[in-house]
This record gives C-alpha cells, sequence and structure tokens, in this order.
C-alpha cells in the first residue's frame, strides 16, 4: 500500500467523525484499552498535558507545544481534526509524522485491530500514543477529540490538564445542557492532578469544583488569575477568542514549572509569537491575502462563531464579504443569527459527507435576514467573493473546519499565501 491507499483504507474501514459524524462515534474506552495493552503503554513512556474544552483547545495545545519546544524539549502534539493532511494530527516538535510511518503502521497491526472494528479515532490515538514513544519524546500534548470522560485520549495520566471552557456542541453525544457537556469535559480531571478552567459560567463552574474536590485535584480558574508574569508578550494568534487562552495559558505555565519542568521567560515568549512556525497550526484569524483581505477561521460553533463576529466589528473595510458552510449537525440557525447582517454571503459546502448544502444553507441565511448566492464548492465562492471585492474590502472564509479545509487545500489555485 502507498500512503494514499493507507489512508483510504483507514477512512473506509474505520469510518472517520470528520466525515460523516455520529456514525462513527464510539462510546466507552474498551477498544482503546485493548489496543493501548497491545502496544504495551506507549503513553507511560513520557509526560503528558491533556487539553479539552469546546473551543479553544487546539489552540491552547498548539501554543503549549510551542513554548515547551523552545524550552528544549522533544514535543509530542496529538490533535484533530486535521485540516489538509491526516499527518497533521501527530506531530514531534512540530514536524508530521512520515507517511512511512503510517503505513508501516497500518500493514503490521491490521490484523490485530480488524477483529477489533476500532473507530477512526481509537486506531489514530492508538498511533500517536505507539508513535511518540517510538521518537522518544520527552513530553506530548494531547487535545481530546470529542467530550472527555469517554474520550480514547482518557488514559493517560498528565502533569497537567486544561479544560478551556464549555459551549454547545455535539450536543447529541455530551448531553443538552451546559451542565451535562461540563460534566463529560469534567471527565478528564484525574485524582491529585492540577487542573486549569479558562472559561466557565454559572451552569458550569459548580461542576468542575464538585469534580476536583471529589479527585482531590488543585483546581485554578483563569478567570480569577490576573496573571502578568510576561508584560507586553505577543501572542502570534489573533482574534478576540485568543485573549481568553492566553489568560488560560498564562494560568497554566507556572503549574508546569511546578511539576518539574524547565521554562524560562525567553521560551515562553518565543513559543507565544512564533506558534504557527513552531507547530504548523493553520486556520486560527489566519491572514491569507491583503488587498482586499481575506481571512479564515475555523470557529464553527455559538461560542466560536460569537468571538468571530466580535471581531469583525473590529477590523477597518469598506465592504465585508463572507464565504460561509456549515454541516449539518451543528446548531445552524443559531450561527447564522449571530452572522452581520449587512455583510454580502457567499453559501456553500464542504467536500465531506455532513456538509449541510448551499441551496439549504442560503434558505437558513435569508430566514435570518442574510442575503446572498450560492455556490456548488470553496473554491468558486471564494473566487466570486474575490471578483467582487475592491481593495479596501475583507473577505472572511469559515463556518466549519472544512470550509477552511477546502480553502487551504486550494490555496495555490486561488493564489493565496
Amino acid at each position: 500500500m502507498n500512503y494514499q491507499d493507507t489512508l483510504e483504507y483507514l477512512y473506509n474501514s474505520a469510518p472517520m467523525f470528520q466525515q460523516v459524524g455520529g456514525a462513527a462515534y464510539k462510546e466507552g474506552l474498551e477498544n482503546t484499552l485493548t489496543l493501548d495493552a497491545h502496544f504495551g503503554h506507549p503513553h507511560r513512556r513520557y509526560r503528558t498535558i491533556h487539553v479539552a474544552g469546546t473551543n479553544g483547545k487546539g489552540s491552547c495545545s498548539h501554543t503549549l507545544a510551542a513554548v515547551l519546544q523552545e524550552a528544549g524539549y522533544k514535543v509530542g502534539l496529538y490533535t484533530s481534526p486535521h485540516l489538509v493532511d491526516f499527518r497533521e494530527r501527530i506531530r514531534v516538535n512540530g514536524v508530521p509524522v512520515p507517511e512511512e510511518y503510517v503505513i508501516r503502521f497500518v500493514e503490521e497491526e491490521r490484523s490485530f485491530f480488524e477483529p477489533l472494528h476500532p473507530s477512526f479515532f481509537e486506531l489514530t490515538t492508538a498511533m500517536a500514543f505507539r508513535y511518540f514513544a517510538d521518537e522518544r519524546v520527552d513530553v506530548a500534548v494531547v487535545e481530546v477529540g470529542l467530550g472527555g470522560r469517554l474520550d480514547c485520549t482518557n488514559i493517560i495520566r498528565p502533569d497537567l490538564c486544561v479544560i478551556t471552557n464549555i459551549s454547545f456542541d455535539h450536543v447529541q453525544f455530551l448531553g443538552n445542557t451546559l451542565e451535562k457537556i461540563a460534566r463529560e469535559k469534567a471527565g478528564i480531571i484525574k485524582r491529585g492532578v492540577p487542573v486549569v478552567i479558562g472559561e466557565t459560567t454559572p451552569e458550569t463552574r459548580p461542576v468542575f469544583e464538585a469534580k476536583a474536590k471529589e479527585t482531590d485535584a488543585p483546581i485554578y480558574f483563569a478567570e480569577d488569575c490576573d496573571r502578568e508574569d510576561y508584560p507586553d508578550i505577543e501572542f502570534e494568534l489573533k482574534g478576540l477568542y485568543q485573549k481568553k487562552n492566553k489568560q488560560t495559558l498564562l494560568t497554566a505555565l507556572p503549574l508546569l514549572k511546578e511539576a518539574g519542568y524547565h521554562i524560562d521567560e525567553q521560551a515562553v515568549r518565543s513559543g507565544f509569537a512564533h506558534v504557527t512556525s513552531l507547530t504548523g497550526l493553520m486556520g486560527r484569524w489566519q491572514k491569507l491575502q491583503n488587498s482586499p483581505t481575506l481571512v479564515c477561521d475555523t470557529g464553527h460553533n455559538v461560542g466560536g462563531i460569537r468571538y468571530i463576529v466580535e471581531q469583525l466589528k473590529e477590523e477597518k473595510y469598506r465592504r465585508l464579504h463572507i464565504v460561509m458552510g456549515m454541516v449539518n449537525d451543528k446548531d445552524v440557525r443559531g450561527v447564522l443569527g449571530l452572522m452581520p447582517k449587512k455583510a454580502v454571503y457567499y453559501f456553500t459546502q464542504a467536500s465531506v459527507k455532513r456538509a449541510m448544502p448551499a441551496g439549504r444553507l442560503k434558505e437558513l441565511g435569508l430566514e435570518a435576514g442574510l442575503r446572498g448566492e450560492c455556490y456548488a464548492d470553496v473554491p468558486a465562492a471564494v473566487r466570486a467573493a474575490q471578483k467582487e471585492s475592491l481593495p479596501e474590502d475583507f473577505i472572511f472564509v469559515g463556518g466549519s473546519s472544512f470550509i477552511v479545509a477546502d480553502l487551504l487545500a486550494n490555496r495555490d489555485a486561488l493564489n493565496l499565501h
């Protein structure tokens, strides 16, 4: 098998949540524990940091990895979903897992895992943990896939847990109230392991406090800690929501030092200032073009979109153009209700099965007072927006991680760099 054949095999034999949604979701840790035992519990061979939350967990995971890299550690980073290439999910010091490793892992281990019928994420998590052990990393920053309590990553015993925030997402699996969702995310809190909570609401704070008390875990609320350890620190990641992430990270770093990590001020400042080049992070208020300005962002639920809309209000432009698509299992009406009414919309759909058809999105957009046309795919929608824009205009591309993924996959064809 070559790399492409291997990916097709993975996607087809173990359905990917990214593509098909709920049909790929497997509750429980039975397969994960079986795979973990088969590979000799690889995650026990290095230190770990566990990051959960509805929004911001990817940005926080990448920034922690960047800081640790700059502090001289060999750092594994496991995140999801990927935007352009599967290998983005599994990195060591910012470098994606080699294609050859992915091929070899599947070829050598398929006779063991096929009878288990693991999910795509179960298999990918096992691969990541094994790769980090093979590479002898010092520490791995591990992002939760979905929820927390029953997520495949929840077999690690980390030095620190981080829960960025709680808002409505994946309610069909995690619950339809903030308390229920918080309870699932709080499932990563381990006995005696410090936990940092980025943001709370009146509904979620008591859930975290109760779980921390039950597990005797020291708990720190970033919103209560007005930390100024690094005055005027420059954070490469832009967007209003990154201010919350910054506070969460600055609350977490002293706890890592207490746990024995050697992290000096230069490592922190350099990590914050160079997240994307150090880790390969994409799609967070990422500017891809000037004149007109074109920015993409992977925010895709009410909690994430609310910050994006606030950010758009702060930008200076003659006219706002929004290229937008969503997937069927999100709160589409809730998101559309937040979007700016005065923008010109280019409704489109991503190249995944979960994508809401552009025509249906346009109908719901009209109900919400949004005006625009439909386009068959992301490149067509972006080209139309570019054609309609003057140099002083602003084009925003988003609504779904998959819209951003299709944009980035077509960067060259769209002359975006």
